[in-house]
């Protein structure tokens, strides 16, 4: 019954990934026919006036919206595994406003001084941020054994990563709050082609990294003293396991700004669909969740009230937010 439920979840989720792709293309400030599309996609024109809408501006937006979802889906999922907690998150836990903050402070340095910002330094700057918000809330969890104290306390270093990423975007000069503001509040248009190699290369390594670890992450599942006794050495494990959520978390924030919920919404809902909370079936399906939600979220956010367009952050709360509401509402239950 199990695998039957896992196996139709793998053919939903596939399904609604080419659908909301194919929506993504379609639908826009220019919109095209179904046959003009396919027609841009199967002879690669780059040419016409669609051809430049489908290859440069939208085709880049959706691989984007698809790799960061699945990365930060998986990032939470780690993160959930690593606290013991399917609440934990990287933008709950103050992960994604830490990243944001450092990239923020990169950002207004380079512009100030008319330097260019390359996505390998954007993202080891997100990284820096990410691993030193990780470290804070370590040092929290040592010291408080409630992990309700320890989500608040996230949220607390998250408001103040976020107020002093304010703070610098007030008095950055004109020019660069434009580019700083679009960016903080999250979206994936100022994404290209060139970003989406780095995208692709660091996500798609992390994730089968983080796959290939799905045998200790089960044995951890069923408490450190087991994981102990079937080998794990605990100390790397866990280094490994923090280090993989931050570059996933910090490279979403540094091409796409802090997106919130994802993390906790999506490997929720795979969790009831499939029944399970086994890695090797949670990562992939945790990946294509994730692409799914976010390219939904992004489609809404673009097309809802053209030409205006809605943060992508804003869009992920509308619906991430209540499935997190129903999930402690369902465990305060229990």
């Amino acid at each position: 019954m199990k695998s039957s439920r896992i196996k139709a979840c793998y053919a939903l989720l596939g399904v609604l990934l080419l659908v909301l792709i194919l929506l993504n293309i379609l639908i826009g400030s220019s919109s095209m026919t179904m046959g003009e599309a396919l027609k841009i996609l199967f002879s690669h024109d780059t040419i016409s006036k669609y051809g430049k809408i489908v290859w440069d501006i939208r085709m880049p937006r959706i691989l984007a919206a698809a790799l960061l979802g699945g990365a930060l889906s998986v990032s939470g999922f780690l993160l959930q595994t690593f606290f013991a907690n399917p609440i934990a998150g990287p933008y709950i836990l103050g992960i994604s406003s830490g990243a944001k903050l450092v990239v923020a402070c990169v950002m207004i340095f380079a512009l100030s001084h008319g330097m260019m910002v390359y996505s390998l330094a954007m993202i080891i700057a997100a990284f820096a941020g990410s691993l030193a918000v990780t470290a804070v809330i370590l040092l929290i969890s040592g010291k408080v054994r409630s992990m309700a104290v320890l989500i608040v306390c996230g949220v607390m270093v998250g408001y103040i990563c976020s107020a002093i990423t304010e703070f610098l975007v007030t008095f950055a000069d004109d020019s660069n709050i434009v580019n700083l503001h679009n960016w903080s509040m999250g979206s994936f248009s100022a994404v290209s082609w060139d970003n989406i190699r780095v995208i692709a290369l660091v996500v798609l390594v992390s994730v089968i990294v983080s796959f290939l670890l799905s045998k200790p992450m089960n044995a951890f599942q069923m408490g450190e003293q087991y994981a102990v006794s079937v080998g794990v050495n605990i100390r790397s494990f866990r280094i490994g396991l923090i280090t993989l959520s931050s570059i996933l978390s910090a490279t979403v924030t540094a091409f796409a700004g802090p997106i919130s919920f994802v993390g906790i919404a999506v490997p929720h809902i795979i969790r009831s669909i499939t029944d399970t909370s086994k890695p090797v079936v949670m990562i992939p399906q945790c990946f294509l969740g994730g692409s799914v939600f976010c390219l939904f979220c992004d489609l809404l956010a673009r097309s809802l009230f053209a030409p205006t367009e809605m943060s992508i952050s804003s869009m992920t709360a509308v619906f991430g937010a209540p499935v997190v509401i129903a999930m402690l509402i369902g465990r305060k239950k229990r």
